[in-house]
């Protein structure tokens, strides 16, 4: 640069061809991104501070939705926890509180996420194995036992029959005296990355978009303090997907989603302040702070100029983080403490609104106490040690960090385009576009480890052949036997004709596409389960079987 700040005819030769020799290294992202040796004011000099960087708290909130961040408020350090019976998850979640968490995940498992009782056959060998089993309205008692809902905040990570356990955290705090309208917390309720990464569905993909319009227009009426779907990237991302993939789907399904509720006739200022994200933070530290920057800006942009959005609060992307399950590796799975500290780092550097931090026996079992409370620390560290969060968005205005953020930025408009062509989200699912697009990814990156073109330590490099020494939570095979005669007893036990009646009344209300929020309730009040009250849509909504794509 000269004397006035001009660039200099040598500058770009300069930046790209620094002197010194490299090492024989892939400098890439871990997506593939190529990264240039140096950065400078040269690969921002075209851009606009006010309209693509500006201030935390103010449009396009590149860094950050709030002005003082975290000097006014942390981040909610929420453990996704669940396993075994109700009342198994109900003693994690107290031992959790006491330990300073200060938001409940819940993790529930594969038979209640795929809408069946745990006296299904196909649920035999599942019940209680990958989360807690919840069949009806008394397991979910038992599940918030001792827990005041008007005083904590509980995400519910729950897709397909999500509506019925929205119903029945609401009938839980009736129970307890605590009205809707005190309930917060979030539900994931995002069935479109069901189809496209994580493969848990009952319906259809256009009827299971209509119960997630029900939802949303149910709490923004009656729950006003509740986020009806998180709109999730992180299993599109635990699936194989770049980060640009993960930001570019995760922000066209949530699209999608408004437009269902504006054609519902809702209007978007009414319900978009509640909308939620959830993110996946990896392991490649400064493409996931990008991505995070990269998406409130793409989101502000879309709700204020495409949608027409006035409230500010529409503009936001709130979000929650999880570390990346997919990084954690069973050989030397001490290691993964290590990854998931740099993660959640990058989530909080990013401007997360909650984390989840993962424990390092997650890749062998459902954690065990003591790797839950090393995963929890591994936050209350970075929140009180390491003075990251003195300063609001501290990565700002970096070289690299801000050009990553456009690159970001650029590779999603690129994705929308291509969707947009194919008809949208719905009909992208029926293609299998991003079916293929997520496989392909996933095996290139295979490819890459076995290939030792990208590194994984104690897998593909450093390699240790020591038997793996850490304790591992199992599950009791008496959990099973004992899950299905507590349902056989409620069952016996509760108004059969209420039941009957109430479901006869959410089958019609299905067959009139009405709303079916208020009738699952009456159905879950009854005692209803799970699969019942899915079961009775069922019948009008159909089944969906995913075709086999080419």
């Amino acid at each position: 640069m000269d004397k006035d700040g001009a660039l200099t005819p040598d500058f770009e030769e300069r930046r790209d061809n620094p002197a010194g020799r490299e090492r024989d290294f892939s400098f890439t992202t871990l997506s593939d991104q190529p990264i240039k040796p140096l950065y400078t004011l040269g690969d921002r000099e075209d851009a606009d501070f006010a309209l693509d960087i500006g201030f935390p708290g103010e449009y396009p909130y590149t860094r950050g939705i709030y002005h003082n961040m975290y000097r006014g408020r942390l981040w909610t350090m929420r453990q996704f926890a669940g396993f075994g019976a109700a009342s198994d998850t109900n003693r994690r979640f107290h031992y959790l509180l006491e330990h300073g968490v200060t938001g409940l995940s819940v993790a529930f498992d594969n038979p209640t996420l795929m809408g069946m009782d745990s006296d299904d056959p196909r649920s035999f060998g599942e019940v209680g194995r990958t989360g807690v089993a919840i069949d009806s309205l008394a397991d979910m008692e038992t599940l918030f036992d001792g827990i005041p809902l008007d005083q904590v905040s509980t995400s519910m990570t729950i897709n397909a029959p999500a509506a019925v356990l929205l119903a029945m955290y609401v009938a839980v705090g009736e129970k307890q005296g605590v009205a809707a309208s005190k309930l917060t917390g979030t539900l994931q309720n995002d069935i479109l990355k069901e189809y496209i990464a994580q493969k848990e569905w009952i319906y259809p993909p256009a009827a299971g978009v209509k119960l997630i319009v029900d939802t949303i227009e149910f709490t923004s009426r009656e729950i006003p303090k509740y986020n009806p779907v998180s709109i999730s990237g992180y299993h599109i991302r635990e699936a194989g997907s770049t980060a640009v993939q993960e930001l570019a789907f995760t922000i066209a399904d949530g699209m999608t989603y408004v437009e269902s509720c504006v054609n519902r006739g809702l209007a978007v200022d009414s319900f978009a302040p509640r909308l939620s994200f959830f993110w996946n933070s990896h392991i490649d530290f400064f493409e996931e702070v990008a991505k995070f920057r990269a998406a409130r800006r793409i989101w502000s942009r879309l709700m204020r100029e495409k949608y027409g959005a006035k409230d500010p609060k529409s503009w936001l992307m709130r979000f929650h983080t999880q570390t990346a399950g997919v990084s954690l590796t069973a050989q030397q799975p001490e290691n993964n403490i290590v990854r998931t500290a740099l993660e959640a780092l990058a989530a909080v550097l990013g401007g997360t609104q909650s984390l989840h931090t993962n424990s390092m026996d997650e890749v062998l079992a459902l954690p065990t106490e003591k790797a839950v409370e090393i995963a929890l620390r591994t936050q209350q560290i970075i929140a009180f040690e390491t003075g990251v969060v003195n300063t609001v968005d501290p990565l700002g205005g970096s070289y690299f960090v801000e050009a990553l953020t456009d690159e970001m930025e650029s590779g999603a408009l690129e994705y929308f385009a291509r969707i947009e062509e194919l008809g949208g989200v719905l009909p992208g699912i029926e293609q299998g576009f991003f079916q293929r697009e997520i496989g392909e990814a996933a095996f290139r990156y295979q490819q890459q480890l076995e290939r030792k073109e990208k590194a994984m330590v104690g897998v593909n490099e450093f390699v240790d052949s020591a038997p793996i020494d850490i304790p591992i939570l199992r599950i009791d095979p008496d959990v099973e036997r004992s899950q299905r005669a507590r349902l056989a007893e409620v069952k016996t036990s509760r108004n059969h004709p209420q039941v009957a009646g109430a479901l006869d009344h959410l089958s019609a209300a299905t067959r009139r596409e009405e709303n079916v929020m208020p009738y699952i309730l009456d159905a879950v009040r009854g005692y209803a389960t799970v699969q019942e009250i899915s079961d009775a849509m069922k019948v009008t909504l159909g089944s969906y079987r995913e075709p086999a794509f080419v």
